[in-house]
């Protein structure tokens, strides 16, 4: 597919509900993003600002309540889009692993290509022991998980994700449920991913980490997008008091 020149996702006006009537909680508010092609948008803030929920919107994994959500200029949130074919061109990354444990790490990664893609076995398998490569599990194609530690688990998670070539790749807090001394290896694999071009929104509690890798930074509250700039802008001279409060709590926990 020939790259479109506009930003390869775009939210407008996006609103999401749960729930109806009185015990109705709106999640997201009228939100507006554009993701620009090979670059990093992260989302921060509390958690139940939004984050998730904008990220399984934009995978159309949740039905929007209003607005409109585009793929390359397509209308992805339009009745008549075929779920499944744009989930083909986004790869997801959840904090839970989510690999099939009675199958190797080869077969969880050429699953999709194979089932979905109809490519053939040969192929799948040459693409994952490839990614498999670049991610430093070269000798893991036939473990299972349970045999694997939880950074290798989420490693082999971000090459299934990849293995069909996604045009946006969005990762919601792939560290949560990582010790902290795992962290590091799978932060590393995203900062490739970054030099290599990857177009990535990311959700994240790790704030240098976001300081480090973000091109545009959003700061949700409430379903809200109250502040969005630069790494620099947002972390270095927030404009919005809530963003200020919040950052000077992540720096007293010692997160930044």
């Amino acid at each position: 597919m020939t790259e479109n020149p506009g930003p390869v996702l775009r939210l407008e006006s996006v609103r999401k509900t749960y729930g109806s009537g009185s015990g109705a909680t709106v999640v997201l508010r009228d939100v507006d993003l554009e993701v620009p092609q090979h670059t990093v948008t992260v989302l921060i803030g509390a958690s139940g600002s939004g984050k998730s929920t904008l990220l399984r919107c934009s995978n159309l994994l949740e039905e929007i309540d209003d607005g409109a959500i585009f793929l390359d200029g397509e209308e992805i949130t339009d009745p008549r889009t075929d779920p499944d074919a744009v989930r083909r061109r986004i790869g997801v990354v959840f904090q839970a692993y989510n690999l099939f444990p009675h199958m190797s790490v080869l077969d969880n990664i050429t699953l999709a290509p194979r089932r979905v893609h109809r490519t053939e076995r040969r192929e799948a398998e040459e693409r994952a022991r490839d990614l498999l490569d670049r991610l430093g599990l070269a000798g893991k194609a036939g473990e299972y998980p349970d045999r694997l530690s939880g950074g290798q688990q989420q490693r082999v998670a971000i090459a299934r994700a990849l293995a069909n070539r996604p045009r946006l790749l969005l990762l919601d807090e792939v560290t949560a449920a990582l010790d902290p001394e795992l962290v590091g290896e799978v932060l590393g694999v995203v900062r490739d991913l970054k030099e290599e071009g990857m177009t990535m929104v990311i959700a994240t509690h790790e704030m240098g980490f976001a300081r480090e890798v973000a091109d545009q930074v959003c700061f949700l509250e409430n379903g809200v997008i109250l502040e969005r700039g630069t790494s620099a802008e947002v972390f270095g001279a927030p404009a919005h008091e809530r963003t200020r409060r919040f950052l000077r709590r992540i720096v007293e926990a010692g997160r930044l």
